[in-house]
């Protein structure tokens, strides 16, 4: 049974919560340099020492909202039937989730700039995604009795699934489709199910020898 967080444990994810919106609302109007540890703090109407107690960096504040979406994938995904392959049960969360999630598409196309244009945001996302993968590797090797430190199989379906969500928030975000972004989740889910081309070259067709 889950047991209820206490009153003091609700103040600090309020507080943590609040300084990782203020850190986010500054990059989006102001940019990330804008952002800075007293700048978040102000913000969230806290001392910069209670913001260094939170968190190691900026970049930790902007992305935590992404770290803390992954338990609520992680329930949906536990509240699927348990005989529900673990791609079927992807298939049907994953959409809604990055729904939830996201948010507005300016506001991720400023993340994705900003990663592509700042080296520590682009570390910070790397160890974002890198939780990600492993809570959603474990949670799969759960789910079929395996050990997620030498399934393969339940590492490839998270990495995989880790990808889809990525590189369809790309481009959504940047305009590159039309495609609300569950859709674009789900058809690059079920792409990957379907297998995809090994992109190897078509070989050119040779001309009929002289006879």
């Amino acid at each position: 049974m889950t047991r209820e967080p206490s009153l003091r444990e609700r103040k600090k994810l309020a507080t943590r919560a609040a300084l990782s919106r203020a850190a986010w609302s500054l990059m989006v109007k102001r940019g990330l340099e804008a952002a800075t540890p007293e700048a978040i703090a102000a913000a969230a109407d806290v001392s910069p020492r209670t913001f260094r107690n939170y968190f190691a960096s900026r970049e930790e504040a902007i992305l935590d909202s992404l770290v803390r979406s992954g338990p609520s994938l992680l329930d949906a995904m536990r509240a699927r039937p348990m005989e529900e392959p673990p791609w079927d049960s992807l298939t049907q969360v994953l959409p809604s989730f990055a729904a939830q999630f996201v948010g507005q598409r300016d506001n991720i196309a400023v993340l994705m700039r900003v990663i592509g244009e700042q080296p520590s945001m682009q570390a910070q996302h790397l160890v974002t995604y890198k939780q990600a993968d492993q809570q959603l590797a474990e949670l799969i090797a759960e789910r079929t009795g395996t050990d997620a430190e030498r399934d393969m199989t339940a590492r490839l379906l998270a990495a995989a699934a880790a990808a889809v969500l990525r590189t369809s928030m790309e481009m959504w975000a940047k305009g590159d489709t039309d495609v609300a972004l569950p859709d674009l989740v789900r058809e690059g889910l079920l792409r990957v199910r379907a297998g995809l081309p090994t992109g190897a070259p078509v070989a050119a067709s040779q001309p009929s020898p002289a006879v």
